[in-house]
């Protein structure tokens, strides 16, 4: 097995793990399990799903990942990036519809670790991150204003506008005990990040929230009121049934999931990788994260990715090792198993509050006031994305998002390719080439390229060149600087070769390298131009052009 997929863990049992670096993971590893609880059941209401498959997903997927990941530190589970696909996706299809589309997203994503697409993921633009990340934060704060002010509204509309103007018919029905308690347990959350690190503000919270509630027996909805009560037991796996109709229905969400998954896991990954000083493996990281989403639809879970969060405090605890990741889920499961009847008693309202935290941080809105002040493109991939995922629809903003990024890519890298003319192109009528070009003779044309020449770039090249008002009798083109060109490149430079051709015009390409001859050879160049006009520096070239006069 070559190092690019071999999981971290294995590489570190090689080399050992001393007894000191086993300890501090284990109780870093205690500290995460506790704090991803209300997060993975707060996760799993918010989506529209019943508590207990928020914490089997972070069990599986927890195993799953640090055991076969490529991090050293990543802890996985369900974030808050998949609330707004996982609803839609239930609103849709149905739970039996979320397990396939969450089945087919882990075979996706496994094939993108395979075709080792890991390094070309993280290219994927800020802009566009920031802009479905803040529209994601929106669309949480949002659902959690029915919990937030007790409004007891048992059927929300999907809809982001439809939702907010059923909360204003309903704002007459406002239970204050329930808004306390959602302010109660922000303020607590606020208040223990700030002085006490150690001890997670969100799981005092709830225990504080839960005791009040229950010994004095205040009327706010609880997780029992709403879903019952919480087994403390796993189902065997079961298969989903998947045919041919349904794949076709449900490829676009799990593409969604797939994507979304794969980008916000491998961003975890360089997160924690600059905190640790160290360096993950993308293309194994993304099949164990494919392998977690199976197994977690297999199991009754929802998807899974890497959780920015709790890998982050699992890195500020000591984890070190995915030893930590591993008794993070070991310990949800011990939390399941013993203390599930419990987690029933939570009020709805303090979880509530500990997702309008979670929207909070993910909201980034300095960055995103700070994209609002800088260049106009990243400007309109964030807004545009931003927005579709608001008002319309996560898996829409992020195929328009990437669409847009291309684009702005294409446009970029076309302004990079200069096409110019030695004769015309000058700079304060100083010469822009070489000293020997001066022996170029007269009624010879000389263009230089320099950048890629790909579809973006390639109708410039086209144009600049055919577009000459002069009528040369031999033209070079020099190419020294082209590192690749793309079958729309290739198909241009022939349609200048054939247009110069027909005038009796010869064209002779110059500082072609050895990769660029051997890929002449397989588009069929050579057909359009004779092997003698292709030289690899601009002497031939000129020497060439004398003797065609």
């Amino acid at each position: 097995m070559s190092k690019e997929f071999t999981p971290k863990l294995f590489s570190i049992l090689k080399l050992g793990i001393s007894k000191e670096t086993f300890i501090k993971d284990s109780l870093s590893g205690l500290i995460v399990g506790i704090v991803a609880l209300p997060l993975a059941i707060a996760f799993a209401i918010a989506s529209g799903v019943s508590p207990e498959k928020g914490i089997i997903t972070a069990i599986i997927a927890g195993i799953i990942i640090s055991a076969f990941g490529g991090s050293r530190v990543q802890i996985g589970g369900p974030t808050g990036a998949f609330i707004v696909i996982v609803y839609g996706i239930v609103e849709q299809y149905g739970i039996n519809g979320l397990t396939i589309a969450t089945f087919m997203a882990g075979f996706i994503i496994i094939g993108f670790g395979i075709a080792k697409l890991g390094n070309l993921l993280k290219f994927i633009p800020y802009s566009l991150i920031l802009g479905f990340t803040s529209g994601i934060a929106l669309i949480i704060f949002s659902s959690q204003i029915n919990d937030f002010f007790g409004l007891h509204i048992t059927k929300l509309p999907a809809d982001f506008i439809d939702k907010w103007i059923v909360y204003f018919k309903n704002f007459s029905n406002i239970n204050w005990y329930a808004t306390a308690i959602t302010i109660g347990t922000i303020t607590i959350m606020l208040v223990f990040q700030k002085f006490i690190k150690k001890i997670p503000g969100s799981i005092i919270a709830i225990l504080i929230s839960t005791i009040i509630v229950q010994l004095l027996k205040i009327p706010v909805d609880t997780i029992e009121s709403n879903f019952g009560s919480i087994p403390n037991s796993f189902h065997l796996p079961s298969f989903p049934k998947v045919d041919f109709n349904t794949i076709q229905s449900l490829i676009q969400p799990a593409f969604a999931i797939a994507l979304l998954g794969s980008i916000e896991s491998l961003l975890s990954a360089v997160v924690s990788d600059s905190m640790i000083g160290g360096k993950h493996r993308s293309n194994i990281e993304l099949i164990a994260q494919g392998g977690a989403n199976i197994f977690s639809s297999l199991f009754g879970g929802i998807p899974a990715t890497g959780a920015i969060a709790r890998t982050a405090t699992n890195v500020k605890n000591g984890g070190r090792t995915p030893i930590a990741g591993i008794v993070h889920a070991l310990v949800l499961l011990a939390i399941m198993l013993l203390f599930g009847p419990y987690a029933k008693l939570i009020p709805l309202s303090c979880l509530a509050g500990i997702l309008i935290i979670v929207a909070y941080h993910m909201s980034e809105w300095r960055q995103f006031k700070s994209i609002l002040k800088g260049n106009r493109m990243d400007i309109i991939i964030m807004l545009t994305t931003f927005f579709l995922t608001v008002i319309f629809d996560l898996v829409i903003a992020i195929e328009i998002g990437i669409v847009l990024s291309s684009f702005m890519f294409m446009k970029r890298m076309s302004e990079s390719v200069q096409v110019q003319n030695i004769l015309t192109d000058n700079v304060n009528g100083e010469h822009l080439f070489d000293e020997e070009l001066v022996d170029l003779p007269k009624g010879a044309l000389l263009y230089e390229i320099n950048g890629p020449l790909f579809f973006g770039a390639a109708r410039q090249f086209q144009e600049t060149i055919t577009n000459t008002n002069q009528e040369p009798k031999v033209i070079i083109i020099r190419m020294r600087y082209v590192p690749m060109i793309d079958a729309t490149g290739y198909q241009s430079l022939k349609e200048i070769i054939k247009t110069y051709k027909v005038r009796g015009i010869n064209v002779i390409l110059s500082g072609i390298s050895e990769t660029l001859r051997k890929d002449f050879e397989k588009n069929a160049l050579f057909l359009i131009i004779d092997k003698k006009f292709v030289v690899k520096d601009i002497s031939k070239a000129i020497e060439l052009a004398k003797k065609t006069f």
